[in-house]
């Protein structure tokens, strides 16, 4: 069963256009899924019904999986099994009768503006890792990039001059947004007094290098932002979006309309970009609660 799932991947990746990122999610959800169904003796794909595809998902709750993860693996179970159908490897689709988990959508984590600062600051530029280390901070917070659109930023997506970036994101989708004053000082010095430097005469065709010249990873991008926020004593869970998270509830505090918001994010559905007003109404309520007479 498992070849099957590289052919199911190749078509997702040519048919449907999905993120790299978004395969291999993909790849570990199917495996792990196969896995579950060869530890139950099920060797082949007409054995597959409805309950084991359910004693599969408790079972993955079971392990502490959060609910998000549990309803991301039906989703690719439910793909998987409707392209053996179509394909006509499969006489059935298991899925069909299965119900998606409804969820709760969970409120993303988001810093203050003061914590904003404080970690923006953190880096030291007078090492020129650390110049490169506030540009990145100061662009992930100016732009709302996803810190994988930001590894595979291209000098030539980024126009300093009329200060906008090109961003591919999410299915190779395109979109356009603005930066910053602070954050187009703090790219220029980067590319003046650090990139080429790491660079040591080769050439790169990506914004953000490592030490080494090489493209920066993706880990490299999460270990820069939680130093930095133990730096600046930022007792919060820190997570890899957090400053996109700042970003969109920041601007949507100041009046900025919905669908501005979500174009930037490069959010395909304005519903998840209101999820960021619920942050917005929780802080007012708190305020409330704080500072009324009668709470």
């Amino acid at each position: 069963m498992k070849e099957l799932i590289d052919s199911f991947l190749n078509y997702i990746s040519v048919e449907r256009g999905l993120s790299n990122n978004t395969i291999i999610s993909y790849r570990e959800d199917l495996n792990t899924y196969i896995d579950f169904l060869q530890g139950q003796h099920i060797d082949a794909l007409s054995k597959i019904n409805k309950n084991d595809i359910t004693n599969f998902m408790f079972s993955q709750k079971d392990r502490g999986l959060a609910a998000n993860s549990v309803a991301r693996r039906l989703a690719a179970i439910r793909m998987f099994h409707r392209f053996l159908a179509r394909e006509r490897i499969s006489k059935n689709d298991p899925t069909s009768l299965i119900d998606s988990p409804k969820l709760w959508k969970k409120i993303p984590d988001s810093l203050s503006l003061a914590e904003v600062e404080a970690l923006i600051a953190a880096p030291n530029i007078r090492d020129k890792q650390g110049v490169r280390d506030k540009s990145i901070l100061e662009t992930l917070y100016a732009t709302g990039m996803r810190v994988s659109e930001a590894v595979n930023l291209r000098l030539d997506n980024v126009n300093l001059d009329i200060g906008f970036l090109r961003c591919i994101g999410k299915g190779d989708k395109e979109r356009v947004i603005p930066l910053g004053s602070k954050a187009i000082a703090s790219i220029k010095r980067y590319l003046e007094a650090s990139r080429s430097i790491f660079l040591k005469g080769k050439q790169s065709d990506y914004l953000f290098l490592n030490r080494f010249g090489k493209k920066i990873s993706r880990q490299s991008f999460w270990k820069i932002i939680k130093k930095y926020a133990a730096q600046a004593k930022i007792k919060k869970p820190i997570r890899p979006h957090i400053l996109r998270h700042s970003f969109a509830t920041h601007l949507l505090e100041r009046g900025a309309d919905l669908r501005s918001v979500q174009e930037m994010l490069g959010h395909s559905n304005i519903s998840t970009t209101q999820i960021y007003t619920h942050i917005n109404r929780d802080r007012l309520k708190a305020v409330h609660k704080q500072f009324h007479p009668r709470p």
